[in-house]
């Protein structure tokens, strides 16, 4: 893989994940919750899921729910359902700005958001659809694969990192901006977009089905 490839490959890759989606979405109601600082473990769950997708596409898998009805459905429905629940808790959630203890509990609350974004991101088929579709293109059958999946990777774990922290910032910059009970709304619009998504997650359908 050349430095050429490589390149448009990013550029590719930030479009996708720069357009709203649920890990985004996340990323954006936990910078406006929690700041910066405490939304880095939902931005290292969405770079950990990425390292998934891209390994699954590499062993097969996103062949596989292409040509599967079953595990195809079960992958969808599982994420569909995970979707709307986050959704219906942001809908519920009393607004605030939080800052986790240095405790325990912070860790569990870090383990917490890190899992939140990374069920999102490895639950969701259309991202194994869509990777199984576009990262071949970017790859020489002539060469040897794995180094060129492991540089793609890297590349798209680096750009989704930014991309999450980029919404972050915007969330924590907009609750300093306005005030603390502005959260609420923006936890309830992070919301009713999650359960839009999987609305539409739930009526997906695979492209040869």
């Amino acid at each position: 893989m050349n430095t050429t490839t490589l390149l448009l490959f990013s550029v590719v890759a930030l479009v996708a994940i720069a357009t709203p989606g649920p890990t985004v979405l996340l990323a954006l109601a936990n910078g406006s919750r929690y700041g910066v600082r405490r939304s880095v473990p939902g931005m290292l769950g969405a770079v950990v899921s990425d390292f998934v997708l891209v390994g699954a596409v590499a062993l097969g898998l996103g062949a596989l729910l292409a040509a599967s009805e079953f595990w195809f459905s079960v992958l969808k429905w599982a994420g569909a359902a995970y979707l709307a629940w986050l959704g219906i808790r942001l809908l519920r959630s009393r607004g605030g700005f939080e800052i986790p203890a240095e405790s325990a509990g912070a860790q569990h609350g870090s383990r917490a958001i890190f899992m939140k974004s990374f069920l999102v991101a490895v639950t969701n088929p259309k991202g194994y659809l869509f990777c199984s579709a576009l990262l071949p293109q970017f790859i020489d059958p002539a060469a040897a694969q794995a180094p060129q999946y492991l540089a793609i990777s890297l590349v798209f774990a680096g750009i989704d990192f930014s991309v999450m922290f980029g919404y972050a910032f915007v969330g924590a910059r907009a609750i300093r901006l306005l005030k603390a009970s502005a959260t609420r709304w923006i936890d309830r619009a992070c919301g009713g977009a999650l359960l839009a998504l999987a609305g539409s997650l739930a009526f997906y359908r695979r492209a040869n089905s």
